[in-house]
């Protein structure tokens, strides 16, 4: 390919000054502190630094867990949910509709040598779980290998809770894509599940002060208990109906929905010409489409879908788009694809350095990258947290936000990224403020809810910032609740 004298000197410049202005701070928040010094208000926050400077883990994170939120932009539903709450539900069917299901406790090889083991159903996958009709359709031998999974012993429980989750230091992206999701399998399909596991997410974000939660929740492939399916309009009403009722409502919690498309799949093109349509048909509840997809596999790559897009927006108005992009270790130009297609925000990113001109594309102009720092750690993309590029993408004005991911899989909440990033990058005050703002200010809300949302956080931050600065640590008056992730990785914050 020829280049230019004049595009070469242009990129050469680019490059150098990208270069000499580019660095990841390193963490200068100090690991043992006895006591917090009082902090005293002044415009500059330096109440924040004199905290920040002086309090031991456990104070820092009382201090974020207690701290008021924006909201959580980049959440897979399915992925978010504790070990603990699946098998919670999977037992009870006054709140799973009824099911009763079944798992893989054993691996004799009813269907011979050479099958398919990379496939969605390997017959070697322990914890495989599937609904009572479909245990019924087992051969003999097939059933052998399952167990009830009330039946359980505790040795098998926590076997089963572990394999959902990356609770192992040699677990990462393969065990994850791979795994994860084929051992809930039926669980999956139970909208009532689903239901629940969102007002559950609703309930532990409010105690962490959050007010939005933009959540990627499918309702196509749902099963009935006899395994008939159950119409998209008919999983959906079960799902809204129980945003409705009273203990959802009460957690203060603002849901809306995006619809995800597995980009990678054979007929993804099929797929998303219904899924378009049938967001627009239900614009109240879902705000946009979200592409998802692991990017080392290229049958996703973004511009497939350009031709499919340009045809369905002269049918339908618009529709916010969230892509997957940038989720690697290798260089790329998905982000720049992604932009291409229309997105309005990025999930990840994490590869943006390696492509300078859509960094300073992004530096100027509206677009957000859905950070996740723990996903990131966990599955690979980054070996320490100060590789991560989120300092960066936030110091030279790109807009960002924190988020969540698959939570569930990580064992985390929305304080442990705040946490990881306040720890690792030396976050100021009004940094840590403005990811919340933008949180909201970049949700797919209309612009009556948008204010809403951001006018009470201004409210909640403002009382929150007086209180602390008047009462100190005697403000702080929930309790965090520590998931695995962070006593693993920082046992300092329960000591």
């Amino acid at each position: 390919m020829l280049i230019s004298i004049k595009s070469a000197r242009y990129s050469l410049l680019f490059l150098m000054v990208f270069i000499t202005h580019t660095s990841v701070a390193e963490p200068v928040y100090k690991e043992v502190k006895n006591t917090v010094q009082k902090p005293s208000l002044n415009d500059n926050n330096s109440w924040f630094e004199d905290f920040k400077n002086t309090a031991t883990d456990k104070q820092l994170y009382q201090f974020l867990y207690n701290m008021p939120k924006g909201g959580d932009l980049h959440h897979h539903s399915s992925g978010s949910n504790l070990p603990s709450w699946w098998y919670e539900l999977a037992l009870d069917k006054t709140k799973n509709g009824g099911y009763t299901y079944f798992t893989r406790t054993k691996t004799a090889l009813c269907n011979g040598y050479g099958q398919n083991e990379f496939g969605f159903s390997p017959q070697l996958l322990t914890f495989h779980t599937i609904s009572l009709s479909n245990y019924q359709k087992l051969s003999e031998c097939e059933q052998g290998n399952y167990k009830a999974l009330n039946k359980l012993n505790k040795a098998e429980i926590k076997a089963w809770k572990n394999s959902i989750w990356l609770d192992k230091p040699h677990e990462g992206r393969d065990e994850f894509f791979q795994t994860h999701w084929q051992r809930l399998n039926d669980l999956t399909a139970n909208p009532y599940i689903a239901a629940e596991m969102l007002v559950k997410n609703m309930k532990a974000f409010s105690n962490e002060g959050m007010l939005y939660l933009e959540a990627q929740v499918n309702v196509n492939y749902k099963s009935k208990v006899d395994g008939t399916p159950y119409s998209q309009e008919e999983a959906l009403k079960i799902v809204t109906d129980r945003l409705n009722q009273a203990d959802a409502i009460n957690t203060g919690v603002t849901v809306r929905l995006q619809y995800a498309l597995l980009r990678f799949t054979p007929n993804a093109e099929e797929q998303l010409v219904s899924i378009y349509k049938f967001v627009d048909q239900h614009r109240d509840i879902y705000v946009g489409i979200n592409m998802v997809g692991r990017e080392d596999n290229p049958q996703g790559h973004p511009l497939r879908f350009l031709p499919t897009l340009r045809k369905l927006r002269n049918v339908y108005p618009a529709i916010d788009l969230s892509i997957h992009a940038g989720e690697s270790e290798a260089p790329n130009f998905n982000i720049r694809d992604s932009l291409l297609l229309g997105a309005k925000r990025i999930g990840h990113g994490v590869n943006l350095l390696d492509d300078p001109q859509t960094l300073l594309l992004m530096r100027h102009s509206q677009y957000l990258i859905e950070v996740n720092l723990i996903s990131n750690l966990k599955l690979g993309y980054v070996n320490d947290f100060k590789e991560h590029p989120f300092p960066e993408f936030m110091r030279l004005g790109i807009p960002i936000a924190l988020s969540t991911d698959d939570r569930g899989m990580w064992h985390s909440n929305m304080t442990d990224e705040f946490f990881v990033a306040v720890k690792h990058f030396n976050l100021s005050w009004d940094e840590i403020t403005q990811l919340s703002k933008n949180s909201l200010s970049f949700g797919f809300l209309d612009q009556n809810t948008k204010q809403e949302l951001l006018s009470r956080f201004d409210k909640n931050i403002s009382e929150f910032e007086n209180n602390f600065i008047k009462h100190h640590e005697k403000s702080l008056v929930h309790k965090p609740k520590f998931n695995q992730f962070i006593l693993t990785h920082y046992p300092r914050v329960a000591n």
